[in-house]
Parts: C-alpha cells; structure tokens; sequence
C-alpha cells in the first residue's frame, strides 16, 4: 500500500464562505473538508510557489496538491508494462475516475514507462440514506467474467466499512483475473470497519458522511465540486 494523506478526527475543515458552493447546498453543509483543488489541480502549485509571503500552511498544503496526479505516478509505476482493465465503481467513482484517467494519459504520453489502458463500468450499492448496509448490490456483474485472465484496476471513490469492496473482489476472483489492484480516493476511519485496506490512497478521512466530487446523498450533492461534511439537517431534507 502507498503513502497517503491523512485528515485528522478534530479537523474543522474549511468555511464555506471561502469557496464556490452551490446555493441550493449552502444550508445542508457544515463545511469543505477537502477542496477540488487539493485532489486535482497541478496549477495551484505554481500559485503557492509563487507567492513571495506565503504561509506555512499554505506550503504544506502543497504536498497535498494534485492527489490525483500523485496516485497517477504511483499506478503507472507499479503497472506499467502491462495491459490494464480499469474498472470504474458508479455512480459515485466517476469523477475520480476521469480524473485519475486523464493524468494516467498525460503520463502515457510524456514518459518512458506507460500503461495501456481500457476501460469498464459496474454499479455498486450498498447505502440506505446514510447507513452503510450489509446488502450489496452488484449491478453489472454478469459482465466480470469478461475480465478473466485481465490486469485489472478497480477505481472507487470511497471505501468505508471495506465490505463493499470484499464483495466486489470475491466476485472478481471467482472471474480469474490475472491481477487485481484497487485504488480509492477516500477511506474511512470506523469502528465499522472490517479491516481491508486498497492498494492505493488518496485521503484517510474521519467518520462523517461525506459528500461532493460526485459523492452523494440519496443522488443530491453530486454537482458540487468540493468534498463537504453533510449536516444532520440535510440527512433528514434528503432522506428517502
């Protein structure tokens, strides 16, 4: 498993007011917990670097910029050389998903080491409102024996009990695959957690319902791009 960044249990996050939320969210969140721009943005290097008074807040946030872009490398790395199945967890991996995708492509185009690339989808659901259940559901997974004798790399967004995943991966193995790496973009500190850990990380985050970045609630909150802490308030607005 690779380094990560890990967001402390007492972390406030960030006020609302500093970035651009969606009006329609602004009284359903507490507040940004990770920022877009923290997950992805490689111009805000140049931004902090530039600044002649930064702070040192400011520069050890640049070791967090562009998460993505780190777990890109670290994939590529690892894999390259071989051909890749790339296995997107829906709905709530899409975003990471591209985004992971687009910087892999980047690095396939401006290295000497790169990874072919195809690409799969199947849907995962194991949420009712904002309990993890012991139900999963596979939808698509008719389809995984396709992926026999392939190298495959699950992408999901968040892995919080780990039982999802355990899921998804015995069926997997039942399919043979040649190779099965999992990255996610968010893993949850629990004490419902069964113990499993993905390959790659991108955030370890406490244990609050978490939303944005194509993370949802009941299917709202995937239009904002900042990952937010959901307040109890919107729980119970969106409840289904």
């Amino acid at each position: 498993m690779t380094a990560y960044l890990e967001i402390a249990d007492d972390s406030e996050g960030h006020e609302l007011s500093l970035f651009c939320v969606p009006k329609h969210y602004e009284e359903d969140l507490d507040s940004v917990i990770i920022p877009s721009g923290l997950i992805k943005d490689r111009n805000l290097l140049t931004d902090i670097f530039g600044m002649a008074s930064a702070s040192f807040n400011e520069c050890i946030h640049v070791k967090t910029l562009c998460r993505t872009e780190r777990l890109a490398r670290d994939i590529v790395r690892d894999m390259g050389g071989h051909h890749i199945v790339a296995l997107c967890v829906l709905k709530g991996g899409y975003k990471f998903f591209a985004d992971l995708m687009d910087f892999i492509k980047t690095l396939n185009q401006n290295s000497d080491k790169s990874v072919p690339l195809t690409v799969d989808f199947i849907r995962l659901k194991s949420y009712s409102n904002d309990q993890s259940t012991n139900c999963v559901k596979v939808i698509g997974g008719d389809e995984l024996s396709a992926l026999t004798g392939k190298n495959v790399l699950i992408v999901e967004d968040i892995v919080e009990t780990g039982r999802t995943m355990e899921t998804l991966l015995k069926l997997l193995n039942e399919c043979r695959p040649k190779m099965v790496k999992v990255v996610s973009l968010l893993v949850k500190r629990t004490p419902r957690s069964s113990g499993y850990r993905p390959d790659y990380i991108g955030f370890e985050v406490p244990d609050k319902f978490l939303v944005g970045y194509a993370l949802d609630y009941n299917e709202y909150f995937r239009d904002l791009s900042h990952i937010c802490i959901l307040n109890d308030r919107a729980k119970e607005k969106y409840k289904v």
